[in-house]
């Protein structure tokens, strides 16, 4: 599986490519003017002279970029992909399309990536090699389904078929973003209205209560005692939650320990747990389904399933079905024994091996699963908006009771 892939180990960088302005003429005498992208000017002016244009100024093109190079984004190398299954259903070469697809990209970064593969295939290497040259892009699934697909003769298939599968997948992701993102906003915004009133507005108050001589009443004297602490300890506070955040991000990209217990803790979390669980079972349903419908071997499949699972306790579970399966075992019985997938995707994967149709039962399991999460999180949010909205209220309106309490006592006394 994915020979052109795995040999052409190390991320061997590709020569840049640049922009170059001309000025020329055509056939016909017509003065011209444009851009061409090319290695070097020499390059650029023999590329237009087999367009048929006679070049009489290439100038390469000066690029400001004061924020750094524009990242690539999954969602850049989903677009990518569907072009490139668009282009290759249409019949256009493979060296054709690439130029195509780059003149359409916004993302300069990702437009000189196409390039260098066009470049890479363009010097005798396949498409699969040419892609593992940028593993920070690519993964090894990607480039394995592209060489299946090359080997077999049917990479605009294949190209469909990963175009489709890296579309579910950010889809997926997408559902689970908006899941956390919306209470997690929310809360960040509390904090932050909680923390102005109790350094800003509770001392003004507190600054009147004190002309009254009087007695506060002990809710007041709290969030009095509250807004002190806060001005006396806010620089503390605030390296402290810089400091839980950056050590929170470093311990889960260095420790595998701690990432296996935030994994297991996620799947056991209220509500977010379920649908964490349900988008883990559909992406293992879909990146199965799409491995084994590109001829990949199961065994191999399942160990890019067991890569991408996303989830340790899954990935766990998957690397042990793998081990079952090649020994003979069938791919039901190996996932009935992990106990961690539902019985439905169960039934359905049995039904499948009965009536070799594996692929496709994986397939309506993937896209059953990701309704679920789909459902599951439009309820989370429906959920969440008046309970939070409830939250808001207690914390901002009791703040405001506090405060105003003295006054009311007092004018009761008048």
């Amino acid at each position: 599986m994915a020979k052109a892939a795995k040999a052409a180990k190390g991320p061997a960088k590709a020569e840049k490519s640049y922009t170059f302005m001309y000025q020329g003429t055509d056939r016909k005498g017509t003065r011209i003017k444009g851009e061409i992208t090319a290695k070097s000017a020499a390059i650029a002016r023999l590329e237009l002279r087999k367009q048929g244009l006679t070049p009489k100024s290439v100038n390469r093109k000066l690029e400001f970029n004061l924020g750094g190079e524009k990242k690539v984004t999954a969602q850049d190398i989903s677009i990518f992909t569907r072009q490139m299954a668009t282009m290759m259903k249409a019949g256009v070469p493979l060296v054709q399309s690439f130029d195509i697809v780059a003149d359409g990209l916004d993302n300069p970064t990702m437009r000189k990536v196409v390039l260098g593969i066009k470049a890479d295939v363009e010097s005798g290497n396949n498409f699969a090699g040419a892609l593992s040259k940028y593993p920070q892009y690519f993964d090894e699934l990607f480039c394995s389904l592209v060489d299946s697909g090359e080997q077999s003769g049917a990479l605009e298939t294949m190209l469909e078929r990963v175009a489709v599968y890296k579309e579910k997948a950010e889809a997926l992701k997408a559902k689970i973003k908006k899941a956390m993102k919306y209470p997690a906003t929310i809360l960040v915004v509390a904090g932050v209205v909680t923390a102005i009133l109790l350094i800003k507005v509770v001392p003004t108050f507190k600054d009147l209560f004190d002309g009254f001589g009087a007695e506060l009443p002990a809710f007041t004297l709290m969030v009095i005692g509250m807004s002190e602490w806060l001005q006396a300890n806010f620089l503390l506070m605030i390296v402290i939650i810089v400091g839980t955040i950056i050590g929170l991000s470093q311990a889960k990209q260095r420790s595998a320990a701690f990432r296996a217990a935030m994994d297991r803790l996620l799947l056991k979390l209220p509500l977010v747990g379920d649908i964490t669980y349900k988008a883990t079972v559909a992406r293992y349903a879909r990146t199965l389904s799409t491995t084994f419908a590109a001829g990949v071997p199961l065994i191999d499949a399942l160990e890019s399933c067991a890569s991408a699972a996303g989830n340790v306790v899954y990935k766990n579970a998957i690397l042990r079905i793998r081990d079952d399966v090649s020994t003979g075992q069938q791919l039901q019985f190996a996932m009935r024994n992990t106990g961690v997938f539902p019985s439905m995707a169960l039934q359905m994967v049995a039904i499948g091996e009965e009536s070799g149709a594996l692929d496709s039962m994986l397939d309506k399991v993937a896209t059953y699963f990701e309704d679920e999460v789909d459902n599951a999180v439009d309820g989370l949010t429906s959920m969440m908006e008046p309970m939070i909205m409830a939250f808001l209220g207690v914390v901002v309106g009791g703040l405001v009771v506090a405060m105003y309490l003295p006054i009311f006592q007092l004018g009761a006394v008048i």
